[in-house]
């Protein structure tokens, strides 16, 4: 299986990095993980509704373009299901006996994701009502697709 990660803006934190980089050698036992970045835009303090409406369709726009058009679309969005682990790596493998070949996983920058973006989704995901800075959320969805691997594959780590 193929999974891709779209995300907004870069790490700018090498401990960020490091764990995103810890992951990603973790899940090139389970799949082939490619992690496209594509530019986030300035949101200044203060920014009308306008102006972010502007900003999420931009970077929208940026992440549409990077969509493969085969692909299962799954958009990080806080009103999204919240499935636990078990119930994710269900999903992810039913997905894949399915015939379901490539995954992408989209993570929205400072502002979440453009109207466009969570249209082109196949399913919203939350992992919780609590809001993650979204270079965080990276390392979180890395981690949680090593653990979703290891229940579907039957291996410890789990628990």
């Amino acid at each position: 299986m193929k999974i891709t990660l779209i995300v907004v803006g870069r790490l700018k934190e090498k401990y960020l990095e490091d764990a995103v980089t810890e992951y990603s050698k973790r899940l090139s036992r389970y799949c082939k993980l490619e992690i496209c970045q594509v530019p986030d835009e300035r949101a200044p303090e203060g920014a009308s509704m306008a102006m972010e409406a502007q900003i999420l369709e931009k970077e929208g726009g940026r992440i549409l373009e990077k969509i493969r058009p085969s692909s299962y679309v799954i958009a990080l969005a806080i009103q999204g299901q919240m499935p636990d682990s078990v119930g994710l790596a269900k999903k992810l493998e039913k997905l894949g006996v399915d015939g379901t070949s490539h995954l992408t996983f989209i993570i929205g920058g400072s502002l979440g994701l453009s109207k466009a973006v969570l249209a082109r989704a196949d399913m919203l995901l939350s992992f919780s009502k609590l809001t993650f800075p979204h270079q965080l959320m990276r390392v979180i969805l890395l981690e949680q697709l090593y653990r979703n691997f290891k229940i579907i594959n039957h291996e410890p780590y789990h628990k």
